[in-house]
């Protein structure tokens, strides 16, 4: 069975997200046998047409002078190239910017979507752009066989949007077990003793909200800022709490290894997300056995339910900081619990598996002529 990946900017990772998830379904379908295509970027940092016995195809990009314009180029020029490879199956992930050109895809191959996260509901969007992800959301539905859900929550909404059913795959993580202190001396830290978020600096990830918790709990532990600073959001929440000097905002880092270990040594790690499906974040600070404060949205408590304590407001989060101390007795169930979800549902090897499933089962289903 041979499958093509699109949506991407490529594999091996070097972005997050679903480079990460393309990357380990590409290695994982092919240990079950499978054929796999994997489309890459024309400027992704890996050149070679083979990676790891997955079939390269590099696609012009013209994103780095296009901007988010460039996006809808690339994935147009992806469509155009696997309507002549004769595949069984094509899986996007995600759909926001190959929507549009989906009266394109192969007539022959099966269609199947990750459709991802609420993008529309993203507050950095303008009403205009809000109203087109909307129409591109619909388009996703529309143009593919069959979809993926990563969430509970996005399954719902889709059937209740759109009277669409969707399989349930989550995103997968991998339980972190190689911790090493000695990570902490590069940015003067000690075990347990500081809080963290790790997030993109955007209105919908919380961050605000957290930070405004910090300031006012005012307790005398460094609050870590890990993401992208140099953005207007950025600036702006660097400016506003210039004057508390608990919060350091250290910038993005991409060594997961790093990531892993800030996670696992922190006394509180503040999740913030509010839109979307299954966050990877999330299920890497499980796997990190971090104890986690989250923003109380049913997307959250599809995954944590009570492995977790959670936030509203500012108050709530200052409450946190005051009172929560990681080493106590009572959240050391929640930090079981959560390592047993990874191992048990949401490891990388089930997650292949139930893709492996899926795809063999929506061969059996007769294609949809759109």
């Amino acid at each position: 069975m041979k499958i093509a990946i699109l949506g991407t900017r490529g594999i091996p990772n070097h972005y997050g997200g679903f480079e990460q998830c393309a990357e380990y379904l590409a290695l994982g379908l092919l240990k079950r046998g499978f054929e796999v295509i994997v489309y890459n970027s024309h400027n992704h940092p890996y050149q070679e047409k083979q990676w790891n016995g997955a079939q390269i195809v590099h696609c012009y990009d013209p994103e780095h002078k296009l901007g988010t314009a460039g996006q809808f180029i690339y994935d147009l020029n992806c469509i155009l190239d696997v309507r002549k490879r004769n595949c069984d199956i094509v899986l996007q992930l995600g759909y926001t910017s190959s929507s549009i050109w989906g009266w394109l895809m192969p007539r022959k191959a099966v269609i199947t979507t990750n459709m991802d996260g609420l993008e529309w509901k993203r507050t950095k969007y303008s009403e205009k752009v809000k109203k087109f992800l909307r129409y591109a959301e619909s388009l996703g539905v529309k143009y593919s066989d069959h979809l993926i859900s990563d969430s509970i929550g996005i399954q719902n909404y889709l059937k209740e949007t759109y009277k669409s059913e969707s399989a349930y795959i989550a995103y997968g993580a991998t339980l972190f077990e190689n911790n090493n202190p000695d990570v902490l001396q590069n940015y003067a830290l000690k075990g347990y003793q500081y809080d963290m978020l790790i997030a993109r600096l955007e209105p919908e990830n919380s961050i605000e909200i957290i930070l405004d918790g910090v300031a006012k709990a005012n307790v005398d532990r460094p609050f870590l800022v890990v993401g992208n600073h140099d953005t207007t959001y950025g600036k702006y929440l660097k400016e506003k709490f210039s004057s508390c000097l608990q919060i350091q905002f250290i910038g993005g880092i991409y060594d997961i290894t790093v990531l892993n270990n800030l996670r696992y040594y922190s006394n509180i790690y503040f999740h913030g997300h509010t839109v979307g499906g299954t966050n990877p974040s999330l299920l890497e600070a499980m796997a990190s056995n971090s104890l986690i404060c989250a923003n109380d949205n049913d997307f959250n408590r599809y995954i944590l339910g009570n492995d977790a304590i959670y936030f509203k407001n500012a108050d709530d989060v200052a409450n946190h900081l005051v009172n929560v101390k990681y080493e106590e007795n009572q959240f050391q169930s929640m930090l079981s619990e959560n390592k047993r979800k990874i191992v048990d549902e949401f490891d990388w090897e089930l997650i292949v598996d139930q893709y492996a499933n899926h795809f063999k089962d929506i061969l059996k289903v007769k294609k949809t002529t759109f």
